[in-house]
């Protein structure tokens, strides 16, 4: 089978396909035969080994030599125990403990997968697993009367959140490079603000919800831009900002009645699943910006790394 490997952190240009063997499932594990797979920041930041934290089981050398958590296709074969699923079935779900979907078969844990929707395409599928998870435990806490802020709204789990934050009846503001500010209205977001121009911390009404997938500010800064009782939660960003917030923040939040932290996203299908049915009933709307083939990885993967995506891009193996 045909896979996009690496063997070393560094740029796209690192990764190549290869014709490589097709894995076989353990117990509570299936093959599956990928049909698409979503690309996420985390798949840049492994590529890349940076942030630090995307070391985690590999200092020197990637701990997978396939990225590509986010999957969806077939069940191609069943390890032992295995009774959930069966050859045939259609799944989807964020295999980010063993990835491999960028490849042409992946093996996966069940309890990380769910049987697919009907009412979504492959594509569609794969887009939902992690941004999913990300965006609904992170808009946790918007309601009407409440103001909500989503930096870096135009990404993949942020067009999730900013439609998720505004069914709720919270006022959106959505911030992300100019290119995106459009789209981010077409989400639903009431403000929209590009982080290079201006500064959402200043100059604003205070946020009584605050989702960062891109952390690199001080922690004060963010303390700054929440109202009394208001609530910050990072998913992304630097490790220095990270360790921050964790530390610094947690102890200057509670002084004055602010709750900073990073968001402790849990995984599997249980927390993916009710954005589906949203996606499905027609209640939030899943963007597919660009679809890339195997041989497009590199580009994939760049695209969505620096910043150019609105909303979720898929790679589909031949």
């Amino acid at each position: 089978m045909k896979a996009v490997i690496y063997e070393r952190y560094g740029r796209p240009d690192e990764l190549r396909v290869e014709d490589v063997t097709m894995p076989s499932p353990a117990a509570g594990q299936v093959l599956v035969k990928v049909a698409a797979t979503s690309v996420n920041l985390s798949d840049w930041e492994s590529l890349r080994g940076s942030p630090f934290y995307a070391r985690l089981g590999g200092l020197r050398a990637p701990r997978r030599p396939t990225l590509g958590s986010d999957i969806a296709g077939w069940v191609e074969a069943v390890g032992a125990g295995v009774t959930r699923f069966q050859p045939g079935d259609e799944v989807y779900g964020d295999n980010l403990q063993l990835m491999g979907g960028f490849a042409q078969y992946a093996v996966a844990s069940v309890a990380s997968l769910a049987p697919k929707p009907g009412g979504l395409t492959f594509a569609e599928a794969s887009t939902i697993p992690q941004a999913g998870a990300i965006a609904v435990q992170g808009t946790v806490g918007a309601a009407t009367g409440r103001r909500a802020l989503i930096n870096g709204g135009g990404g993949g789990s942020g067009s999730f959140a900013i439609q998720l934050a505004k069914r709720l009846g919270a006022h959106v503001t959505g911030v992300d490079n100019g290119g995106k500010l459009e789209f981010m209205k077409a989400l639903g977001a009431d403000e929209v603000i590009d982080y290079r121009r201006e500064d959402f911390t200043r100059d604003h009404e205070p946020y009584d919800l605050i989702l960062d997938l891109v952390a690199h500010r001080s922690v004060f800064d963010y303390r700054r831009a929440l109202a009394p009782g208001g609530r910050y939660r990072c998913v992304g960003g630097s490790v220095r900002a990270l360790l921050r917030v964790l530390t610094i923040g947690a102890a200057a939040g509670r002084l004055t009645r602010r709750r900073l932290g990073v968001l402790a996203v849990k995984q599997g299908p249980r927390y993916f699943e009710p954005l589906a049915d949203l996606c499905v009933a027609g209640d939030v709307s899943i963007h597919i910006d660009r679809t890339f083939t195997l041989d497009e990885v590199p580009r994939a993967l760049a695209y969505v790394g620096e910043g150019h995506a609105l909303g979720k891009v898929v790679v589909t193996p031949p």
